[in-house]
């Protein structure tokens, strides 16, 4: 492969902003497509294709104009980018890859074919059917969109029977399965990557806390015993022997009460549970990520810092998109400070995200959550 690489991007958000960002250290051109003008990657990168991310015609056009394509986001045209494989250009990860794991039943159904330990689950078409499912799992169950469902929006829980009309309701139109309820301990994840190579190398085991739905806040490392963290990294490089392409994957675990590990779900791409490194490891997971679409070695993994937290910084109201505040959440040391770039704030959208480093966990929760109540948005 020669270099300088040019590099397309399907989606333009804050994953492809910092994707952007990684491949522009490395000398790379960059191409991205986005629906949204002047988007938080389209920012930083050399080149805008302003269309949706299913667009056909410019996704080829995209393709004509880089040596190698990637995406941030599962809504891109899977079937569109196996098309471009079969004319010789280079796509990871795999379209295939994308095509199962963008549809969360056939995720589960890839897991349970492969022997991937994970919750119990089943297709729903009816009422009849969820009721049905209850027998079998017990409740509470998860009713869930199998596509375009991501941050919890497309998730209901079903407490009971009398539950299921109203799940229903919420996600009308939406094609649904059934997912086992799993009473966790800790939700856990593992950002891994692999090359065309097939070099793997896996990040630290991170704990990921949750509101609503969305990941809030990140630890790192996982403070769990010696034994899962050894289970949880050799789980998520076990699924990495079965999905195919290069790049880096995000693996959310579930860590139970027997202290057994099982898959919650998995991301074709880089992931909010791993924007600590940059700060925090010899290595980003977006800087692996451009390694790894371009057959070039992977980096160091290893953290540079002995813990780390990662807060997002979620938008509580409609309004203008660059958080007040920010002067005095950057006094506090050992602060990094992330602004995606959206112009616009929406209650519980992603506007950015905070990292502190330090020696002791306590110590940057403590520092995080006070730099989050310094800022508004």
């Amino acid at each position: 492969m020669n270099y300088p690489l040019r590099i397309g991007i399907v989606g333009g958000g804050q994953l492809g902003k910092m994707l952007t960002i990684a491949a522009k250290k490395i000398g790379f051109y960059v191409t991205i497509i986005d629906p949204t003008p002047n988007s938080p990657a389209g920012q930083v990168a050399d080149f805008q294709i302003v269309a949706g991310y299913k667009d056909e015609k410019a996704i080829k056009k995209l393709a004509d104009i880089s040596d190698v394509i990637t995406f941030e986001i599962e809504l891109a045209n899977d079937k569109v980018l196996n098309g471009l494989i079969s004319k010789g250009k280079i796509v990871h990860p795999s379209p295939q890859t994308l095509g199962v794991i963008r549809d969360k039943l056939r995720q589960k159904e890839f897991l349970k074919q492969h022997s991937l330990p994970t919750a119990k689950f089943m297709e729903v078409f009816s009422i009849e059917d969820i009721i049905h499912a209850g027998k079998l799992f017990g409740y509470p169950m998860i009713l869930k969109a199998r596509t375009d469902a991501y941050d919890g929006r497309g998730n209901t829980l079903i407490k009971t029977d009398k539950d299921i009309q109203r799940g229903l309701e919420k996600l009308k139109g939406r094609i649904l399965y059934i997912e086992q309820y799993v009473p966790f301990v800790k939700e856990l994840a593992v950002m891994v990557a692999r090359n065309p190579k097939g070099e793997i190398a896996a990040f630290p085991v991170v704990e990921t806390i949750h509101k609503d739905n969305i990941c809030d806040t990140v630890i790192a490392p996982a403070q769990i015993s010696k034994k899962v963290k050894r289970d949880a990294q050799r789980l998520a490089e076990k699924v990495m022997k079965y999905l195919n392409g290069a790049g880096v994957f995000g693996i959310e675990m579930f860590l139970k009460k027997d202290n057994s590990v099982i898959i919650n779900e998995i991301a074709p791409r880089v992931h909010n549970s791993g924007h600590y490194t940059i700060e925090a490891c010899f290595t980003s997971q977006f800087e692996q990520h451009i390694r790894a679409i371009s057959d070039l070695p992977l980096g160091n993994t290893d953290m540079l810092v002995k813990t780390a937290v990662m807060k997002n910084i979620l938008a509580t109201k409609n309004g203008e998109g660059f958080p007040k505040g920010i002067e005095r959440a950057l006094a506090i040391p050992g602060i990094s400070f992330h602004v995606y770039g959206k112009k616009e704030a929406r209650s519980a959208r992603k506007m950015g995200h905070l990292t502190v480093t330090g020696s002791k966990i306590k110590e940057c929760l403590d520092k995080a959550n006070k730099a989050r109540k310094f800022l508004e948005i």
